[in-house]
């Protein structure tokens, strides 16, 4: 029996931290189906099509890997993926309680889906697509924290 996750997200933009998690989820897992959320308490930079493209060629090397997108409940998505595992990521202990919550959420609507932390690595526990959309704002040198084609995406949206 194959052994399927989704790692839901905003991904606005993918980060290397974000691919970190999918590269230690895939040691445990058959397949990852990485999952753009609609959130409607945050303002996207990039479309869903756009975030689609960009997560579909920053791990063109990922086979096990799908890509969708989903504007409706998780659990309710999840089961029509027949997946029972959700895969999320903590940075640090600020995550701790959002997530916290989420994943109670999540069990008390899905009591068959489990929630799986990974610990971000240490080497992205600063990083979030907030703090990175906002540096390429200014102009910053965000190379190492995000592929370069997400980066030449980041770029031209904010023209620098």
């Amino acid at each position: 029996m194959s052994k399927t996750a989704i790692y839901p997200g905003s991904f606005d933009p993918i980060t290397n931290g974000h691919i970190d998690i999918i590269e230690r989820a895939l040691k445990i897992f058959d397949k990852v189906i990485v999952t753009i959320m609609y959130n409607p308490s945050k303002k996207s930079l990039f479309t869903i099509d756009e975030r689609i493209s960009l997560i579909k060629e920053s791990l063109k090397d990922f086979d096990r890997v799908e890509v969708d997108s989903n504007d409706g409940l998780l659990v309710d998505y999840a089961k029509e993926k027949k997946v029972n595992a959700l895969i999320r990521g903590m940075r640090a202990v600020s995550d701790f309680e959002t997530e916290f919550q989420m994943a109670m959420l999540n069990r008390r609507l899905a009591r068959d889906i489990e929630t799986i932390f990974f610990m971000t690595g240490l080497r992205w526990i600063f990083t979030s697509s907030s703090v990175i959309k906002e540096a390429a704002s200014f102009g910053a040198d965000i190379s190492g924290m995000v592929t370069p084609l997400v980066q030449q995406a980041l770029i031209k949206k904010f023209n620098k």
